[in-house]
């Protein structure tokens, strides 16, 4: 077996990418996306009868979040109909400091959804991984919405969702890697001292020593090497180009992390411990502020290629 087909025995494949095309190819149990990834998608000459389509039905004064909305549920509507898992879908980057327009914004995607026949049960949600976005994950959780907690950078982070029993998150780990090469001025690390990777498995150890079942979705790869070191985390999502490398990859692929249940139990993070861990975490509070810019940037962007069409 390539070491993708090795992968998939240890971890549970996830398609980053909303080209259809690569989750054809591919064959992943989940997809995910993003801004970034809509607006690729917008441009792909495979969507731009759908986005035409909707452009038409739309009133000419209409709303252009509307619109926005309705053309993220169609290609995650579309999305579902290959993969037979999970579709992510993103709330707008903008809302993540305000807990009751993300409710708000998820409630309508999800019945965006429900009206093309696609049930909350095979949606989550994306936020990001804010104060503000956690708790508002807990209060969908208890509509029944599944959410998946993104742009996750340190522990407290990732065991803040975990304690408000987010069912996935999802923890960067180029960009971390990226911040740190920065930082220190150098081109790379081995890659058993790759920050990144060093991160996803101490939040996956963590996890599995307290009992946690939030699912630990390693994301943001930068080399197929990366995400060989975390085989066995509960789930990646890859890039088509990080599949296809995989795919023509021979060799042994060693599982790196295995589940360990245990059920240690902490205090629960409280709103100023969240705060203060940010704030002296220079890594993970300059990776999430720029992270929320650059989706809305994204976005942004996106609204302007539709008045195009």
């Amino acid at each position: 077996m390539n070491k993708l087909e090795q992968l998939r025995q240890m971890s549970v494949v996830v398609a980053d990418t909303g080209d259809i095309e690569a989750i054809r190819k591919f064959q992943p149990q989940d997809c995910t996306t993003n801004p970034s990834l809509i607006l690729k998608a917008a441009q792909l000459p495979g969507y731009s009868s759908l986005v035409r389509e909707l452009i038409a039905a739309m009133p000419k004064d209409g709303d252009p979040d509307d619109l926005l909305d309705h053309l993220t549920v169609r290609i995650g509507t579309e999305l579902s109909k290959i993969v037979p898992g999970n579709v992510s879908t993103e709330v707008d980057a903008y809302l993540s400091y305000d807990k009751d327009l993300a409710v708000a914004k998820a409630r309508k995607l999800i019945a965006l959804y429900e009206e093309q026949g696609v049930g909350k049960d095979r949606i989550l949600i994306k936020l990001a991984a804010t104060w503000e976005g956690i708790q508002a994950a807990k209060e969908l959780l208890a509509d029944g919405i599944r959410c998946n907690l993104t742009l996750v950078f340190s522990k407290e982070q990732a065991i803040a969702c975990a304690q408000a029993g987010v069912y996935l998150i999802s923890p960067f780990v180029g960009r971390i890697t990226d911040w740190y090469k920065k930082a220190q001025g150098v081109d790379g690390f081995s890659i058993d001292e790759d920050p990144g990777v060093q991160s996803v498995k101490s939040i996956y150890a963590h996890f599995k020593a307290h009992g946690y079942q939030t699912v630990v979705m390693g994301a943001s790869f930068r080399s197929a090497a990366q995400v060989e070191a975390l085989a066995g985390c509960d789930r990646l999502t890859v890039s088509p180009q990080l599949l296809e490398e995989l795919a023509g990859s021979e060799g042994e692929l060693t599982r790196q992390l295995s589940p360990q249940e245990g059920h240690e139990q902490e205090p629960e993070i409280t709103q100023v411990q969240f705060r203060w861990a940010l704030a002296a975490n220079p890594m993970a509070n300059e990776k999430l502020a720029e992270g929320i810019v650059n989706f809305h940037n994204d976005t942004e962007k996106l609204r302007d290629l539709l008045k195009k069409f």
